[in-house]
């Protein structure tokens, strides 16, 4: 049932290709994995996926695309769950993964007050990027794994419960 939504905003595959801005991964976009939506695809675009949600680059949806097809997940899904990351949720998810990048690498926090300037960006990744680095690293990573694990299980449970409502279906027990 999600796979027939889902096909509904699949974007035509050979539009895709044709793509000018596309054309430098030039054959690597003809694997059937990318496209099609299946277990192994699914599970590895949404670690791939959230685990790019993580990056603190700019760019987070090339990333995700170029892991996306040298890991062999479905590229769109891949690329949509980047933005899982997005304008209301980056303060929270890098004030967080700063928090964690701290604990982990026992530093005190950091006063700052934010402004919106070059010099100030400079400044603040001397003194905060370690730690948030490895907090998006460390959390990015382990939400990868929590996401692909919930995906695979998810998938089979699904697929379980159609068998047996199937068997059910017609009258076996």
């Amino acid at each position: 049932m999600f796979s027939a939504w889902l096909q509904r905003f699949k974007p035509d595959t050979e539009k895709l290709r044709a793509h000018k801005s596309l054309q430098m991964l030039g054959p690597a976009l003809h694997d059937a994995n990318l496209w099609h939506f299946n277990r192994r695809s699914a599970r590895n675009a949404v670690a791939v996926g959230i685990f790019c949600a993580f990056l603190p680059i700019p760019f987070q949806m090339l990333v995700a695309a170029f892991l996306a097809i040298s890991c062999r997940a479905y590229l769109p899904l891949s690329i949509a769950l980047v933005w899982l990351n997005n304008p209301l949720t980056i303060p929270v998810i890098f004030y967080l993964c700063y928090v964690l990048g701290n604990a982990l690498l026992n530093l005190p926090a950091q006063e700052f007050v934010f402004e919106l300037s070059w010099s100030w960006l400079v400044k603040s990744l001397q003194t905060v990027g370690v730690p948030l680095l490895t907090g998006c690293l460390v959390a990015g990573v382990l939400s990868a794994i929590a996401g692909a694990v919930l995906m695979h299980f998810g998938w089979r449970f699904q697929v379980a419960r159609r068998w047996k409502r199937r068997r059910l279906s017609r009258g076996q027990s």
